[in-house]
């Protein structure tokens, strides 16, 4: 793969990486991003009001002001609607990292997008099923309401914001029977315009509106369009409107956070579209991993844009100063945070306010300690060993499918210092460091001040614009690189979902030739100050100078293959077929097509085998009759049929 090859791969996987944080574009100043190319309404043609848009960056103004006008909805509601959905930017008819299309956020969302989404539900047979809530939809219903074209309204923005205008005069028609000139008199359709069927999420998005109307806005969009809203310092919303919609909730008290009484938590739902209510582990669905992310986002950018249908979801967002906490889906039920179903299955997501290409400086002290009291709070409840097996980053979710693996989040990325963590939570990742005997196995234990490791940042995985061209960063890192010899001039693994044989990079997000601090691999050779592991199916080789990254590791269970054929990975674990019971739509899986586990090599167990099951928003739990491990693959973890391995206990080989 050539350089300009693999840089272009890498920024498209930057782009999928994660689905969060298109609010966050508003605390980006004029000039960061580059222009697009603007659209045939932008132009100066004709926009689907029928009068003559004008060209140059007023014309989105113009835009607002015509559809306000067409729909007779005051402009100023208009624009801080599309303010809050988008900060008015048009997106050149791509689907937002939240899940909507154009300054309005109109959803057209497929079980497609669900499958390769943070839901990973790729093969799940009641895809259709999910993706057919309404709030997933807004489109389509602008498209009945306008009479134009779903192609249109994707990409045009005056035909988007026309869009906008005629759901919300739709909504404010079915809230009061009219359509009042009074700005305060559209505070139930806003409310409802939030896609949100949960009382607490409407009204946190309709007052955020409201507040936009009182202080008013102005900004250049990413495509050089300048848009303003004036101040109304008088307007109040008619709240008493609320009781009109069909809305569910609880009372705001403390009392509905699931927190520990150290931490300042406070309760603010994700839209429900975006997971699944469930009622784990009551109901048999265990809990037994808790992934750390970060936004790549503001915190309030965040926790808006899980409150928009068609995005993902967490259980926790965290803010950077102080480690304050916004719970947004109950524990027992399912947030769609991972990209893996089967994991989002069996974990609860925790965000952090971040960004993983400049994690060293923005992930704060309070956040560490804060996540530290959250964790050994959620472990005691629901008997989550506190190691790196089972406290995970969202780099280290397997991939579901074979088509899905390149794609992967990378974050909390490379300056998230795991050792800090795991010591505030008393399992600290330490220990006598050295290496232990071929076929023993090793926990990577680099340090993570000390250990500086160079790493090469482009733009593509910096979203708050700071970097404006690759370059090479020496910083405090979590990791070591591995190398396909026991020399500094080997090349770089290259994963094989990434790179298709070809060498590894220093990428940030390139996860595939990295081994993150507390991972335990099987040691494969040693030469000299060089040690080798089991990786990805190969044989992987890193500087460990008298164990110097590494400390033996005991207490473990190592998997082989059962005989002399290469054992298949998978990313999901669904029972078979035949174990669905009738009226339930069977998930489907199959095997990872670039990996295997090699006759010959070990991977560690990361937890004991685990029944193959499932979960339908029916209340439904299928439980297979196979089991599946869970191994440290490579960085990340995948799992293997129980079946088609022989496990051995590593602490007689480690002695």
């Amino acid at each position: 793969m050539t350089k300009k090859t693999a840089d272009g791969a890498a920024r498209k996987r930057g782009a999928r990486r994660r689905l969060i944080g298109l609010a966050a574009t508003t605390a980006l100043t004029a000039g960061t991003l580059a222009a697009l190319v603007p659209t045939a309404a932008e132009a100066g043609t004709a926009g689907p009001s029928g009068t003559a848009a004008p060209s140059g960056s007023s014309a989105r103004q113009h835009a607002f002001t015509a559809a306000a006008a067409k729909y007779h909805v005051p402009v100023g509601v208009l624009l801080a609607v599309g303010y809050q959905e988008s900060a008015w930017d048009a997106h050149a008819g791509r689907m937002s990292t939240s899940g909507g299309y154009g300054p309005m956020h109109l959803t057209d969302v497929t079980p497609a997008m669900l499958a390769a989404g943070p839901a990973g539900a790729v093969g799940r047979g009641d895809l259709a099923a999910l993706a057919k809530d309404p709030a997933l939809h807004t489109l389509r219903a602008a498209a009945k309401l306008t009479g134009l074209s779903p192609a249109e309204l994707r990409n045009d923005p005056s035909a988007n914001i026309a869009g906008g205008a005629a759901l919300l005069a739709s909504y404010q028609q079915a809230v009061s029977g009219s359509r009042s000139s009074d700005p305060g008199q559209w505070y139930g359709a806003v409310a409802r315009y939030s896609g949100s069927s949960q009382k607490r999420s409407a009204t946190a998005f309709a007052d955020r509106v409201f507040a936009t109307l009182r202080s008013g806005a102005a900004r250049v969009t990413q495509d050089g369009q300048r848009v303003s809203l004036t101040a109304d310092g008088d307007v109040r919303g008619a709240k008493t409107q609320l009781g009109k919609l069909a809305l569910t909730g609880v009372a705001a008290t403390a009392t509905e956070t699931e927190c520990p009484t150290e931490v300042s938590c406070t309760f603010l739902p994700a839209a429900s579209s975006n997971g699944q209510v469930s009622n784990r582990p009551a109901n048999g669905i265990r809990i037994d991993t808790i992934v750390i992310h970060d936004t790549e986002s503001s915190y309030e950018s965040a926790i808006a844009t899980f409150q928009k249908a068609g995005g993902s979801s967490a259980h926790y967002v965290m803010r950077a100063s102080d480690g304050a906490v916004t719970q947004m889906v109950p524990t027992k039920d399912i947030a769609f945070h991972a990209g893996n179903y089967s994991t989002n299955l069996h974990s609860i997501g925790i965000e952090h306010e971040g960004y993983a290409a400049h994690g060293g400086t923005w992930y704060t002290e309070a956040q560490y300690e804060a996540t530290a009291s959250l964790v050994r709070y959620l472990a005691d409840r629901f008997g989550i060993p506190l190691d790196r097996e089972h406290i995970v980053g969202h780099d280290n979710v397997a991939g579901p499918s074979s088509s899905l693996v390149s794609g992967m989040h990378w974050d909390p990325g490379t300056s998230w210092d795991w050792e800090h963590l795991m010591s505030l939570l008393g399992a600290p990742v330490d220990g006598e460091h050295g290496v232990g005997p071929v076929g023993s196995a090793v926990t990577i234990a680099p340090g993570f001040t000390g250990n500086q490791q160079t790493v090469q940042i482009c733009p593509g995985d910096d979203p708050t614009g700071a970097t404006t061209a690759c370059t090479e960063q020496q910083q405090s890192s979590n990791f070591v690189f591995l190398r396909t010899g026991p020399s500094d001039t080997a090349p770089l693994f290259g994963d094989q979902a990434v790179h298709k044989g070809a060498a590894g990079t220093d990428r940030i997000n390139d996860w595939g030739s990295t081994a993150q601090a507390g991972q335990q691999f099987v040691v494969a050779g040693v030469d000299g100050d060089w040690t080798a592991i089991w990786y990805s199916g190969s044989m992987v080789w890193f500087h460990n100078p008298g164990g110097a990254n590494t400390v033996p590791a005991h207490d473990v269970t190592l998997v082989s293959a059962a005989g002399t054929t290469p054992v298949a990975v998978y990313g999901s674990s669904y029972p078979d077929r035949a174990e669905y019971p009738a009226g339930l739509s069977p998930s489907t899986q199959a095997p990872i097509s670039y990996y295997t586990v090699p006759a010959g090599q070990a991977y560690v167990a990361t937890r004991p085998p685990a029944n193959t099951d499932d979960y339908f928003t029916s209340g439904a739990v299928v439980v297979g009759a196979k089991q599946m491990y869970t191994i440290q693959y490579n960085h990340r973890v995948a799992l293997v049929y129980s079946s088609d391995v022989t496990a051995t206990d590593g602490t007689a080989t480690n002695g």
